[in-house]
């Protein structure tokens, strides 16, 4: 009898942990979904709605003015939405590389990175660039909100370079990995510089097409990361991205 209880009772004390194994499990898979979802849709909406707004043009204004106009909500939407989804996947892409290289500072800059996003939908720009059609820009130069808005906009590129190029450094080490140092590197640098040419007054009537490759190109990254995380099986998850000691 004593023998059965014991069994009994290693089984009982077993099964709670196991549960929580396979919550986790699925709790890191749900964040990590998160970055294959929210930059990919803000991505399709930017360009949907670039494409057909009327009198907004996607060569030479911001993405962000798309927060303008009467379905400005739309943008601001999904400036919200994107951010919200990178802090789950900042949290989750924490959970899944465990310790080594730009395993605290990758997702700190995609943290910062999401939270950036929603600085940004909280606070819109002005009206400037022609843009929406027969409004003017402020006659004393940026309001409050519009530098807020600027401000969340600088951090949100430069923290998503600082994100290609911490986990560049943790890539590099692992065969694993292969291709992805070279690719995070030059998505970081593309970032970058489409945050700097695209506030260049010599290509001011090519901003918006420069802002958008630094888009496509930063966000695109995070996705394909957060897929390439979601393809690795859960009980290999740590493994696939632990850097070498």
């Amino acid at each position: 009898m004593n023998t059965t209880t014991n069994v009994r009772h290693q089984r009982t004390a077993i099964r709670p942990a196991a549960t929580r194994r396979d919550e986790n499990g699925s709790v890191n898979r749900f964040l990590l979904a998160c970055g294959a979802v929210g930059p990919a849709l803000f991505v399709i909406v930017l360009l949907i709605e670039g494409a057909t707004r009327p009198g907004y043009s996607a060569w030479r204004n911001f993405g962000s003015q798309l927060s303008l106009s009467d379905q400005g909500w739309e943008q601001i939407a999904n400036f919200l939405m994107c951010g919200l989804l990178c802090l789950g996947f900042a949290t989750g892409l924490r959970r899944a590389l465990g310790g080594g290289k730009g395993a605290v500072a990758g997702p700190v800059a995609l943290a910062v990175f999401g939270a950036a996003l929603i600085v940004a939908g909280i606070f819109v720009t002005d009206p400037g660039l022609d843009y929406p059609a027969g409004v003017p820009a402020p006659a004393g130069g940026p309001t409050p909100h519009a530098m807020v808005h600027a401000l969340a906009g600088l951090f949100a590129f430069v923290s998503l370079a600082v994100a290609c190029f911490a986990l560049a450094r943790r890539f590099a080490g692992d065969a694993r990995w292969r291709g992805w140092a070279p690719y995070s590197i030059l998505t970081g640098v593309v970032v970058a510089l489409s945050l700097v040419v695209s506030n260049a007054p010599s290509f001011l009537d090519l901003i918006g097409l420069i802002q958008r490759i630094g888009i496509i190109a930063g966000w695109t990254w995070i996705a394909l990361l957060a897929v390439r995380l979601l393809r690795a099986a859960p009980s290999q998850a740590s493994a696939a991205t632990r850097s070498p000691r």
